[in-house]
C-alpha cells in the first residue's frame, strides 16, 4: 500500500480512537460531555490530515527517524490550536495527538511502499 494511502487510513482510524478516548480521560468535564460528537469528528479529521501529510513526507524522505519526528511534530501542531482553545486540557489533547503522529510516522516509513513506477 502506498505511504500516503496508509497514512490516510491509519490516521483516520487512530484519530477516531483519539476522539473516543475523550469519553474515558475527561468523562467528568461538562464541555467534553456536551461536545463528544464534535470531538470525535474533529479528531478523525485531524488524523486524516496528519496521515496524508505524514504519508507524503514519508514517500519523499526514506528515513525512519525523520518520519517519526515529522509525525510527532505534525500531530502536535494539529492538536495545538485545539488545546489552546480548550484552555486547561493541554495534556489530554496534545499527548494523544502527538502519539497518533508518532504511530502513523513509524507505520508509513516501516510498512508503506514507495510511489508506483510507470512501466517504461
Amino acid at each position: 500500500m502506498s505511504k500516503p494511502l496508509l497514512g490516510l487510513m491509519l490516521g483516520g482510524m487512530l484519530g477516531a480512537l483519539d476522539g473516543l478516548s475523550a469519553m474515558v480521560t475527561s468523562a467528568d468535564v461538562p464541555e467534553v460531555k456536551e461536545g463528544l460528537v464534535g470531538i470525535i469528528i474533529g479528531s478523525t479529521a485531524k488524523g486524516l490530515v496528519a496521515g496524508i501529510c505524514i504519508g507524503f513526507f514519508s514517500r519523499k524522505f526514506k528515513s525512519l527517524a525523520l518520519g517519526v519526528a515529522f509525525g510527532v511534530v505534525i500531530g502536535f501542531l494539529l492538536a495545538l490550536p485545539i488545546a489552546l482553545n480548550m484552555g486547561h486540557h493541554y495534556l489530554e489533547i496534545l499527548l494523544p495527538g502527538s502519539m497518533v503522529g508518532l504511530i502513523v510516522g513509524y507505520a508509513t516509513q516501516r510498512y508503506g511502499t514507495g510511489a508506483a513506477r510507470a512501466p517504461a
